[in-house]
């Protein structure tokens, strides 16, 4: 709605009260006999003559757009000779004096929008224009929407102008700049919108007029060319229509979406709220046929009032919207108001919505009297079966066909037939109904876009490990062949070939002492070879080879061994410390695609299908699978800005732990669920999983193992570190239609 300043009506004078004129002499009318303009104190002054004194101010309003002052006098004829003068005296331009049976009114033309008072004295009446400057002298030029540069004074250039329809029916001009601190200016110039590019280059492929009427949109051209110093752009648009206007980076866009007429509403389309010019009104017991007649006058509509309207009120209304005081005063008389074009027809509530029937039934009894005849539809993207599901209602079986039960796209007398082979539908019914059936199929039957979903699935594992072990033992030799001397002898067998002096002579060699004591020597009768037996000293316990700490490494990675002995080398201490440490990175990346149409569900997976036994109820065996698969499922929906809104499941699984042929394996799940929009082409992270596992584990030898400096030779331990990530990607992205066609 154009924004303007409007005009300020105010009553200054608290004594003034709205009443009609009392004719002062006794049943004859009123008569203004002189009107006169001048000038004071900056202001411009009207003074009436009267014949008869005033006995109150007369009633009176104001309009903004024009700017004008009306008075109505009742009972009050004009004597000035004349109707209408010019004068140009401050901000009044012109008056108007127009007498209407016994009632005269006045009506000031104003350079701009004023306050005013008024007051009477006796005979005379004098209105004072309150002259407050020419701030509100822009009040009647027409809105001007702004895109304002950031300050950089550069110039700029068109690089591509493209048109579109949408799927709300809007027609959409999309302006490719150079710059995005091009300034814009976008106006509407009567029934056109006209949107200026300041200090910007058209290039001569540009200078064109497109021809947009086969788009289907309140749009029907859109000529672009050089004007000055920048470039106009010119959008007819054709009905009932609004637009908006946004910029993003370099991109300018003008949307002009159809508007449906409401009868119901003054103003069509879909601002909120009461779009009137600003009006004061004052009037008590007025009545209401006169004061309807005032609104009229009011605005540009033609008001007819049915013949059951009647009664007064009284109202007094300051700075209102128009179209909410008209509001007012038929809510409160019960009334309700039907808009066609500009006539407005106003009646009680009952009496319209008794209209309103018959008016339907009028047009029910024209469709049916229309002859039906046979129509063929050709379907492209749109199946038959679906069509024919939308425009009917199945009823009850009648006859070799069903019978259908009327619905807002068929009559009573409509069938509907499909060929499945040609995807034909073919329509009987009459030529309103097989109209309103073409104009739904030319909006429907269109190609559905198409995206192409792309799934980035990133699964990151880190390991450390970190092992120590200590191996402890000890070996006596010399106790085990020899003895010790302080703990004991036992007596030991062994024959040796040869002489007494022979078997001293071995003794050293065998690794015994030369002073072993010969106890007996006899010679074997049946090998003949000489038995010596002889006694040594032997510890009593014998310490055969032991390990003290037995706390080593499995599969270690490196050894180290220390081994401690006599100067015989029949005593040995040996240490083994073992040690591992192992570090593992890994990244698994799967990037499932798939491509859908909007709003169908696609599913794309791979993976591998595990066979396992199934005991059955009769004791026999059967094989079973499950399966183990990267799998992605998705539902995209193109929203009207050019965003996709999806519904996502995206499922991982691995093989676990293998529990027999009856039980099969274990199988690890990860799934995200969810809902998300996304730019075109943009990405979002949907998911993720991040998982961190620390173990320690220690084993030691009571007590020496707590020892300070050496109580590691005595314990062993393990470090484990294990963190995993899962991350989930998505991209869409709208596939262009001739894009998806090549």
């Amino acid at each position: 709605m154009k924004t303007t300043h409007f005009l300020r009506a105010c009553l200054l004078l608290a004594w003034v009260v709205l009443a009609p004129l009392v004719n002062a002499s006794g049943g004859k009318p009123n008569v203004i006999e002189t009107l006169v303009v001048g000038k004071a104190g900056g202001n411009t002054v009207v003074r009436l003559d009267l014949r008869n004194a005033l006995d109150a101010v007369p009633a009176n309003f104001t309009i903004a757009n024009p700017a004008r002052i009306v008075f109505d006098f009742p009972a009050t004829e004009n004597g000035l000779g004349h109707s209408n003068k010019s004068v140009n005296e401050g901000i009044l331009r012109s008056y108007s004096l127009v007498q209407a049976g016994d009632r005269s009114r006045l009506v000031l033309n104003l350079v701009r929008s004023s306050r005013f008072e008024a007051r009477y004295e006796g005979k005379h009446l004098l209105i004072a224009l309150l002259d407050e400057g020419a701030g509100e002298a822009a009040a009647a030029v027409p809105s001007v929407q702004h895109f304002a540069p950031s300050g950089r004074n550069l110039e700029s250039a068109l690089r591509n102008v493209e048109f579109r329809r949408n799927k709300e029916g809007a027609g959409v001009i999309m302006v490719d700049l150079s710059s995005g601190d091009t300034a814009i200016d976008v106006s509407q110039r009567g029934t056109r919108l006209l949107v200026n590019f300041k200090k910007t280059q058209l290039p001569e492929a540009l200078r064109r007029r497109l021809d947009v009427v086969d788009f289907g949109t309140p749009v029907t051209a859109v000529h672009t060319r050089p004007e000055g110093d920048g470039v106009m752009m010119e959008i007819v648009p054709a009905g009932l229509w609004e637009h908006t206007a946004y910029q993003s980076d370099n991109q300018f866009i003008v949307e002009v979406r159809p508007v449906k007429e409401d009868p119901n509403k003054l103003f069509q389309g879909t601002r909120k709220g009461y779009q009137g010019e600003l009006i004061s009104l004052n009037f008590q017991n007025i009545p209401l046929r006169e004061l309807l007649h005032v609104f009229a006058d009011i605005t540009n509509f033609n008001i007819v009032v049915s013949d059951s309207v009647g009664g007064n009120v009284s109202l007094r209304l300051n700075d209102v919207p128009w179209d909410q005081a008209l509001e007012i005063v038929l809510q409160q008389k019960n009334l309700a108001m039907r808009k066609h074009g500009n006539v407005i027809w106003i009646a009680p509530q009952d009496e319209l919505v008794a209209r309103d029937e018959q008016l339907a039934k009028a047009r029910e009894s024209a469709i049916a009297a229309d002859p039906p005849r046979l129509e063929v539809f050709q379907l492209n993207y749109l199946k038959a079966e679906d069509f024919v599901a939308m425009i009917q209602q199945p009823g009850q079986e009648g006859g070799d066909r069903p019978a259908h039960k009327a619905s807002g796209f068929l009559s009573p007398a409509g069938t509907v037939t499909t060929d499945k082979r040609t995807n034909q539908v073919f329509i009987f019914d009459v030529p309103a109904k097989l109209e309103m059936i073409a104009g739904l199929l030319k909006q429907i039957d269109r190609p559905v876009q198409q995206v192409l979903i792309e799934a980035r699935i990133v699964e990151a594992d880190t390991s450390f490990t970190k092992a120590l072990g200590v191996r402890i033992g000890g070996h006596d030799h010399q106790g085990l062949n020899v003895g010790h001397k302080i703990l004991g002898r036992h007596g030991f067998r062994f024959g040796l070939a040869g002489s007494t002096k022979d078997a001293y002579a071995h003794l050293p060699d065998m690794g015994y002492p030369a002073a072993a004591i010969i106890t007996n020597i006899q010679q074997n009768t049946t090998t003949g070879i000489p038995e010596i037996t002889y006694t040594r000293e032997v510890p009593t316990p014998v310490l055969a080879d032991s390990q003290f700490v037995n706390l080593p490494v499995t599969n270690p990675a490196g050894q180290l061994a220390l081994t401690l002995m006599n100067s015989a080398k029949t005593q040995l201490l040996t240490l083994e410390l073992s040690a591992n440490e192992a570090d593992g990175k890994s990244k698994t990346i799967a990037s499932p695609r798939v491509m859908t149409m909007d709003q169908k569900e696609a599913v794309i997976k791979q993976g591998v299908r595990v066979p396992y036994q199934v005991a059955t109820a009769a004791g026999a065996t059967s094989v079973a699978y499950q399966e183990v698969v990267l799998s992605l499922r998705v539902t995209p929906h193109i929203t009207p800005d050019g965003r996709v809104m999806m519904r996502i499941t995206v499922l991982k699984n691995d093989l676990g732990q293998f529990l027999g042929q009856f039980l099969g394996w274990t199988v690890t799940t990860k799934e995200v669920v969810s809902d998300v929009i996304v730019e075109n082409g943009g990405t979002v992270v949907i998911g993720g999983i991040y998982q961190q596992r620390d173990k320690d584990d220690t084993t030691r030898v009571p007590f020496l193992g707590d020892l300070p400096y050496v109580g590691f030779l005595f314990r062993h331990r393990n470090k484990v570190e294990e963190r995993s990530e899962l991350l989930v990607m998505l991209t869409p992205k709208i596939i262009d239609s001739a894009l998806a066609m090549r």
